[in-house]
């Protein structure tokens, strides 16, 4: 994973390198410029220059964490960078962006068409900015895990990359969709529903092939990897499937005596699982929140609680060497995990609000948790929101989901087949407990920290400066 920008106009060039040096901590490993026919890469061991198409009035620029893949850009008849992992295919020695290069220019003819046929190939989580020399396009996967904004025909994987050259019009690109030379086109949406025709027994087997196919293709290329752990079902579930794979640690953020912390520390016990523990406490808090709240560039006392805990863990990761977190987003919003659900299944609109919160769940939670990992060079990887899993989870009747509206538990297929792949049973039956509370968090950031911090200052700056927050 990465960090990408790409711009068209005057001073293309200029504006490229500063973008990538306000969005450097997404990729300390190389950070390669194209532009008017030159790709110059710099690494800790020196400058190359290649030869590339062309181009007076477009650069692209790329900043690399090395995990599978080389420096980019890559070249071709035209110019590509990538952010992502891609899983469909089988990958060339030189990465992901090499493979989306050659679809795009294998396809021939109208570059349009070309990025279409291109990503209807594509399986994986990705983000990427093409150039041909005269035609410029952005293009981001269908489900929005990989950031992507945009303010006209300038992009980058950070709302404050474009803000470091004077862009205040700042939005994301929707997912599934692309801009080719400032024209919006929609490109793949998720997966439709189809009818359920299986019995609960069927849907628990096909739910347990894609959930543990998400994660092996998740795991390819790895030997170890970091696992953001609450002891709550969903990560608990990971952490098994992801031991039969590579070697897994674990890491819980929490107040002593929190309900996270406590069940984390029984669970991984029981798993026989090497357990970080990150005990929080005002301190802890008031030091993270200007990282926090740098990274995910927007005030809002909930996304801050939610962030903190992934920001500790990945920041712990990072300092272990790890290159690569998991996480069980998305867990809730295709299986009915919030409270809120029970509500919306005795009015029949759970469906639909299901539905709903999956389309827009790039902009409430994904792009806050990738800012806040990537904010200590860790990529974060989902692997419940594979497409495969969510094509499945959307036919599973809502009855299979919440039994009723007195229902306390929630996502109960989901809970059946962790239970049989050996999740603790008390780990399956616990109830959903958000992050921001099971750790501790909210209580200490809403009651002790916020009071009195001048966030409207802060990020006055960060928009005014384009920077982040040094630690």
């Amino acid at each position: 994973m990465c960090g990408i920008a790409g711009f068209r106009g005057a001073g293309a060039r200029d504006k490229v390198a500063a973008m990538l040096r306000t969005i450097g901590h997404r990729g300390p490993d190389a950070r390669g410029l194209y532009h008017d026919g030159r790709i110059t890469i710099k690494t800790s061991e020196g400058e190359d220059v290649l030869e590339a198409p062309p181009s007076e009035d477009i650069a692209l620029g790329h900043n690399l964490l090395s995990i599978v893949g080389g420096p980019q850009p890559v070249a071709g008849d035209g110019v590509l960078v990538f952010n992502g992992e891609i899983y469909s295919h089988d990958i060339p020695a030189g990465g992901d962006a090499h493979l989306i290069l050659d679809l795009i220019e294998g396809h021939g003819g109208d570059l349009e068409d070309a990025i279409r046929s291109a990503v209807s190939e594509l399986d994986g989580d990705y983000a990427f900015i093409y150039t041909d020399g005269k035609n410029l396009a952005a293009v981001r996967d269908p489900v929005g895990v990989k950031p992507l904004y945009h303010s006209g025909e300038a992009f980058a994987s950070e709302r404050k990359a474009l803000w470091s050259i004077g862009l205040r019009n700042v939005e994301s690109l929707q997912p599934g969709h692309a801009i080719i030379n400032g024209r919006m086109v929609k490109l793949r949406g998720l997966p439709q529903p189809r009818k359920c025709t299986e019995s609960p027994h069927e849907l628990k087997g096909l739910l347990k092939s894609a959930i543990r196919e998400a994660v092996k293709k998740r795991t390819r290329g790895l030997n170890k990897a970091a696992l953001v752990f609450s002891g709550g079902v969903d990560s608990t579930l990971l952490a098994v499937l992801l031991s039969e794979y590579l070697d897994i640690t674990l890491y819980t953020v929490g107040t002593h005596g929190s309900a996270d912390v406590e069940f984390a520390s029984r669970a991984a016990e029981d798993l026989g699982m090497d357990l970080n523990v990150i005990e929080v406490t005002e301190k802890t808090v008031r030091s993270a929140l200007p990282h926090v709240l740098g990274a995910i560039e927007v005030y809002s006392p909930m996304q801050i609680a939610i962030a903190m805990p992934l920001y500790l863990a990945s920041r712990e990761a990072s300092a272990a060497g790890f290159r690569v977190m998991f996480s069980g987003q998305g867990a809730d919003e295709l299986f009915a995990g919030y409270h809120r659900y029970r509500r919306l299944l005795e009015d029949g609109n759970l469906e639909e609000a299901l539905r709903h919160d999956l389309e827009n769940i790039y902009h409430v939670n994904l792009e806050r948790d990738d800012a806040v990992t990537m904010a200590n060079s860790v990529e974060l990887r989902v692997p419940f929101l594979g497409l495969e899993v969510i094509e499945l989870a959307l036919r599973v009747p809502t009855c299979f989901k919440i039994t009723g509206p007195d229902d306390e538990m929630r996502k109960h297929i989901l809970r059946e087949v962790a239970s049989e792949m050996g999740v603790p049973e008390y780990i399956a039956k616990r109830p959903k407990k958000a992050a921001q509370y099971g750790s501790g968090v909210d209580r200490i950031l809403r009651r002790r920290v916020l009071p009195g911090f001048d966030h409207e200052s802060f990020l006055r700056r960060l928009m005014n400066e384009g920077g982040v927050v040094q630690r």
